[in-house]
């Protein structure tokens, strides 16, 4: 899935180059590109669909010269993870009606990627063999609150065993308190939103708890795959609520099961996320990326300039961002709930040509 508007990352990320289609740790691939490799380790390329909105087409052509372009599906806007899901499960279903899927976000950041490839292998191997809906659940490593939470059955030990559990509740990111009894439990998990089902059970579960978007793709047998496939699905998405998979089915459906996983794993959604997976700070713990630098009493910052061959100079400033592009400086607060409340306005006309 790579459809969606990453903003939270302005300046680096823009409505015409969102969050999946930049390298916002100098890696030399973008997010897009890592997840497409990372799975190509183990499935073939030609199984690999990419969804996204029309308008990023040329992006991830651009970023993914590999990928067959009968791979490459076009949402006419951005609705959300269920009503994308609708979408692929369909097309895969009249590819394959036997076809077992395994749904990701692009903008995942993973380690362990040996130990990634197995446990998405050994979950699609027991979804292949019982119609469930899986979801790899992230073992946590401390009482996180930017994660929502998946609770299991079978109580307090989850966190040890190596076999699916089925699902008993999810929890939205929680405040402090409670993410420390959530991890004090052991029978909470991290929710990855990486899925693994059988196409055919997604699509009797969403038909059953999601009728108001299943409702709208009818047809999609005849109109997918056809010259009248964007027709058909302008008027679908046109109609369409943003919902989420995990509200329009996972809340509800009764064949939830979790996959304990236990590869290094971080959802990259705020500034913060960079800072805490950045992979060089100096002994202040300052992450700073730029062509030189001229940097003195700066203490747990994230600095990043993408001019070229510009000196950045910083000094004095503790637990900021600083970002820097052609057109736009960034200075604030290292703080989610900040950089947010300050970067509102930028919804103004006066703002068209910045955003």
């Amino acid at each position: 899935m790579a459809g969606g508007t990453g903003l939270r990352f302005w300046p680096l990320a823009r409505n015409g180059r969102p969050k999946q289609f930049l390298d916002l740790f100098g890696t030399g691939k973008t997010f897009l590109q890592s997840t497409f490799d990372r799975f190509a380790k183990f499935i073939q390329r030609e199984n690999i669909l990419v969804v996204t909105v029309a308008k990023y087409k040329k992006l991830v052509q651009d970023q993914l010269p590999q990928l067959n372009s009968e791979n490459l599906l076009l949402e006419p806007y951005s609705r959300n993870t269920a009503p994308c899901i609708a979408y692929s499960t369909y097309s895969i279903l009249k590819r394959n009606s036997n076809a077992v899927m395994v749904i990701t976000p692009s903008d995942h950041l993973i380690s362990d990627e040996d130990l990634f490839s197995k446990s998405v292998l050994d979950a699609m191997d027991y979804a292949t063999k019982n119609e469930v809906l899986m979801t790899l659940g992230i073992v946590p490593d401390k009482p996180d609150t930017n994660y929502g939470y998946i609770q299991v059955q079978g109580g307090e030990g989850a966190h040890s065993k190596d076999k699916p559990i089925k699902m008993k509740t999810f929890t939205e990111k929680p405040d402090a308190s409670l993410a420390e009894v959530f991890f004090k439990s052991g029978e909470f998990f991290w929710n990855s939103g990486i899925y693994i089902w059988q196409a055919h059970t997604i699509c009797e579960e969403m038909e059953k708890y999601s009728p108001e978007i299943t409702g709208l793709f009818k047809g999609w047998d005849v109109a997918l795959g056809s010259t009248s496939e964007q027709v058909f699905l302008e008027r679908a998405y046109t109609d369409c609520a943003k919902i989420s998979i995990d509200y329009a089915v996972m809340e509800k459906t009764g064949r939830a099961w979790v996959y304990p996983a236990r590869f290094k794993w971080s959802d990259i959604d705020n500034w913060e996320s960079i800072y805490k997976n950045f992979p060089d700070k100096d002994g202040k713990g300052t992450a700073l990326r730029c062509y030189k630098k001229i940097s003195d009493g700066n203490k747990g910052d994230l600095i990043i300039s993408s001019g070229r061959k510009k000196l950045v100079a910083v000094s004095g400033l503790e637990n900021y961002v600083v970002i820097d592009t052609d057109d736009v400086l960034l200075i604030c607060p290292r703080d989610d709930k900040k950089i947010k409340e300050f970067t509102a306005g930028l919804g103004m006309p006066d703002f068209d040509e910045f955003r």
